[in-house]
């Protein structure tokens, strides 16, 4: 299937998504945050990957969201129509549970990150469970440069990357980030040389997690999400019952197999999930 803003490819059982606009700076168009969702979806409820790289194409990463697509929003944007707060607060909903969908999957997200990741980019890149970056990559939360406060989601995860006094200035001043702060204060895992190596390594990763037993990939995604939201005495009662529910004796026994023999486990992939 085609996409007006992605590129995507499945190999290894890890799927490649490609952000496809390099002309328009791969600014987030309309069709952007309605085909994203739907392409994990389709990745994940299939089981067609255990593994989600995304990276991008041109000089920067992303623009951040289309203008001419936010003109749409609320009719002609008058601010004393009465439609317009509801009209506004479905459209910011829509966009914020599009990018939600890298979080909610049950599979992990490396992101790849070259040149300029601006505005709706960061929040795009702050709902992935890892970033990686070049050496002339940088952040910013445009957002404040336009009357604005960023709403589709950097707030609510940004700060569980950086410090708090670090995006508090990042979101008041509206400056760039550069890949060295961004690695000391902990939101890349790592800083490449060029977008080449970068992507390979972000490549290498996804197959390495997708060379262990699926299951229990999902379950440390799960359980590191629910950790970050809840307490201690909580996460542990949650743990305990995932482990209850979800381990596979066989599974377990495979994989200290494989370690052992060194060799690659052999593992089921996780269940397609049925449609209502």
């Amino acid at each position: 299937m085609s996409y007006e803003c992605f590129d995507v490819s499945i190999e290894d059982k890890v799927a490649h998504i490609v952000l496809s606009r390099p002309e328009k700076r791969n600014a987030m168009a309309m069709s952007f945050w309605t085909d994203l969702p739907k392409i994990i979806a389709d990745i994940d409820d299939n089981a067609k990957a255990r593994a989600i790289v995304i990276s991008s194409t041109g000089p920067i990463f992303c623009a951040g969201i289309d203008l001419t697509m936010l003109s749409s929003v609320g009719g002609d944007g008058n601010k004393n129509k009465a439609d317009y707060g509801a009209a506004f607060l479905d459209k910011v909903t829509q966009l914020q549970d599009s990018l939600s969908s890298l979080e909610s999957c049950r599979i992990p997200v490396i992101i790849a990150i070259q040149g300029g990741c601006i505005g709706g980019g960061v929040d795009l890149v702050t709902a992935a469970d890892i970033r990686l970056g070049t050496d002339d990559s940088y952040i910013c939360i445009q957002e404040i440069n336009v009357g604005m406060t960023a709403d589709v989601g950097t707030f609510p995860r940004i700060l569980n990357h950086m410090p708090e006094g670090i995006v508090r200035e990042l979101a008041y001043t509206g400056r760039k980030m550069g890949s060295k702060e961004l690695m000391k204060h902990g939101f890349y895992n790592e800083v490449y040389d060029s977008q080449e190596a970068m992507v390979v390594a972000a490549l290498d990763m996804a197959k390495t997690i997708a060379s262990k037993p699926p299951l229990a990939v999902y379950g440390c995604k799960r359980i590191i999400t629910y950790a970050r939201d809840h307490n201690t005495r909580d996460t542990l009662d949650q743990i305990g019952v995932w482990n209850m529910s979800m381990l596979i004796p066989s599974e377990m026994m495979e994989a200290m197999q494989a370690n052992m023999q060194k060799r690659d486990g052999t593992y089921s992939d996780l269940p397609k999930r049925k449609k209502a």
